[in-house]
């Protein structure tokens, strides 16, 4: 018989864990592509808000058309 601490396993002894942690720092690219990926979105939010009606139908519509979607 051994005087070994066993680690809650029989037979195993000992057992040392070691723990790295790494730093994960945001870059200044990667907040400027949130930033413009915001203006983007706040700009077409409000552009579709004023927008006229057959406007938006006739983007839509030839968006459709422009990705071989049969629409009609």
């Amino acid at each position: 018989m051994t005087n070994k601490p066993l680690s809650g396993v029989t037979g195993l002894g000992e057992i040392k864990m070691n723990t790295q942690s790494k730093v994960i720092t945001a870059s200044m690219p990667a907040t400027a592509g949130i930033t413009l990926a915001f203006i983007t979105g706040l700009t077409l939010l409000f552009a579709s808000g004023y927008a006229q009606a057959n406007a938006l139908h006739d983007a839509a519509h030839d968006a459709r058309h422009a990705m071989a979607f049969p629409c009609h």
